[in-house]
């Protein structure tokens, strides 16, 4: 049976052989056949390493160690999170990677970390740091990155990241971060950062893993049933991004809507357009308004009378999801159908 890694017995065993071990990939077997992968190099400054800040990543052996349950690694022995994690089956995180703050998805854990029993004695970061650094390289991770953001470096990226604030969260210019990657067979590779003061840490751990859609196309009977059933029915029409051009996909959505409008010769909609809340407002109000002129002009295009169309755009106005997750915002990047004639 997979088992978690306990970090208290890595620590002890370490202390046991010695502290002379090498911090090196020999814990994981080096597959070449997987040195085809296309990752960018990854830079950093690693204290432990100075002859070398440079690496790629194809060239970190697998780790082919049996991990357990997800995120992996339990705390060190007399510290507890402050609050509960969070936990996230997606989310997209960043981490100092090829010399910028750069945005990995997948599943997430993170963390504050703190004494479990502060009257047992203070907290010392070099354990907390050290239980992790044991821990990652004794499953064949490596350190990719042991220093700070450049205040340049956290301006540019940090109005992507709407994470930052919650609790648990590293990738402030001030904080000194260690990043560690655990390469893994089938490419869902580990990521862990963190991060200390003198009083507590933080953790982030994630699992590689892309983003899979679950929003399906509606099709033109569902459509009419939200319709009669709703007054209006929720679209999730594919355009290029950032753009009011729709994708062949989305063309085929135009179809069951016009399916739609075909069977009620006295149906009237309006076309509503909403997105997410990245960029500006203005910005995405105008995206929006020219989305729904889009759908409006090609079911014009398909016969449909100008008459029965109106397209109106609604901007990141009116979620219906959280803006802080990508999946909430793939449900607020959406069209809606709103009857305009009464039963």
């Amino acid at each position: 049976m997979k088992n978690i890694i306990f970090l208290s017995v890595i620590i002890g065993a370490t202390l046991v052989s010695g502290c002379s071990k090498s911090n090196n990939s020999s814990t994981a077997p080096n597959h070449s056949a997987t040195a085809d992968t296309t990752k960018d190099d990854i830079s950093g400054h690693d204290d432990t390493n100075h002859s070398s800040n440079t690496f790629a990543i194809q060239n970190i052996p697998i780790s082919n160690h049996q991990f357990g349950e997800f995120p992996f690694f339990n705390l060190p022995a007399g510290l507890i999170t402050t609050n509960p994690p969070i936990q996230r089956k997606y989310d997209i995180v960043y981490f100092p990677i090829n010399g910028v703050m750069t945005p990995i998805e997948g599943r997430v854990w993170k963390s504050h970390i703190s004494l479990e029993k502060p009257e047992n004695g203070d907290w010392s970061l070099p354990y907390f740091l050290k239980s992790y650094d044991d821990a990652v390289t004794a499953v064949g991770g490596k350190k990719i990155f042991d220093g700070k953001i450049p205040d340049q470096e956290y301006k540019r990226y940090h109005d992507q990241a709407p994470y930052l604030g919650e609790d648990g969260s590293i990738g402030y210019a001030d904080q000194d971060i260690r990043v560690y990657i655990i390469r893994r067979p089938d490419g869902d590779d580990i990521y862990l950062q963190l991060t200390g003061d003198t009083a507590s840490g933080r953790v982030n751990i994630l699992q590689e893993k892309p983003f899979k859609q679950t929003i399906t196309l509606l099709q033109s009977e569902e459509i009419q049933q939200q319709l009669e059933d709703t007054g209006k029915a929720i679209l999730y029409i594919n355009f290029d991004s950032n753009k009011a051009t729709l994708k062949p996909e989305g063309m085929v959505s135009i179809q069951e809507i016009k399916e739609v409008l075909d069977k009620d010769p006295q149906l009237k909609l309006e076309i509503q357009g909403y997105t997410d809340d990245i960029g500006s407002a203005e910005h995405n109000q105008m995206l929006s308004q020219a989305r729904a002129e889009a759908v409006k002009n090609e079911l014009v295009r398909a016969n449909i009378s100008s008459n029965r169309l109106q397209a109106t755009g609604f901007g990141q106005t009116k979620p219906i999801a959280d803006n802080q997750t990508e999946q909430g915002k793939a449900k607020n990047r959406r069209v809606e159908l709103v009857k305009l004639n009464a039963d």
